[in-house]
């Protein structure tokens, strides 16, 4: 697997990743979308199945809170699966993330100080994983969500082997 093009540069540059997340990351956030809906589907499709007569706000919280919703969960994975990347080179980490608001991020390797790998029921299922990567940057720490499981293997042990060899605490 090829990380990322090897550059030569003190400091690196600013540009967009090269990586997109896993193909399956789309139904995962999807799932995850209309999970969340759960809580508020049990509350109206009971309203809206015994009540005798339907009032008045029962339509309107259809309309403004349960539609929405519904819409966001059927275009917000392939916009977010568009949008986000991920690259790895010796010098530095690049994200972008986002589907509304897009954040592009980098990280310096000689600024990181812990990698972890972390993967929840939902994601084992879809056979997915994160990688988050911390550094002392009061930024916080950027997570590279959605890889593939074994991509995300790979990663951190790239990230472990190239941050090892670093020279200097991270800071």
């Amino acid at each position: 697997m090829s990380i990322g093009p090897q550059e030569d540069t003190a400091a690196p540059a600013f540009r967009e990743p090269e990586h997109q997340v896993s193909p399956r990351a789309v139904s995962y956030w999807r799932f995850s979308a209309l999970l969340g809906l759960l809580p508020v589907l049990a509350v109206t499709i009971p309203l809206a199945v015994f009540l005798p007569e339907r009032p008045w706000w029962l339509w309107v919280l259809i309309g403004v809170v349960v539609i929405p919703l519904l819409a966001v969960a059927v275009a917000m994975p392939p916009i977010r699966f568009r949008v986000h990347r991920w690259e790895i080179t010796p010098d530095a980490i690049f994200t972008r993330s986002g589907w509304i608001t897009r954040k592009l991020r980098i990280i310096p390797l000689t600024r990181v100080q812990t990698v972890e790998r972390e993967q929840g029921a939902v994601m084992r299922r879809f056979g997915l994983a994160s990688v988050t990567v911390t550094t002392a940057s009061a930024a916080g720490p950027i997570t590279i969500t959605c890889l593939d499981a074994d991509v995300a293997r790979q990663a951190v042990t790239e990230l472990t082997r190239i941050t090892g060899a670093a020279e200097g605490d991270a800071t």
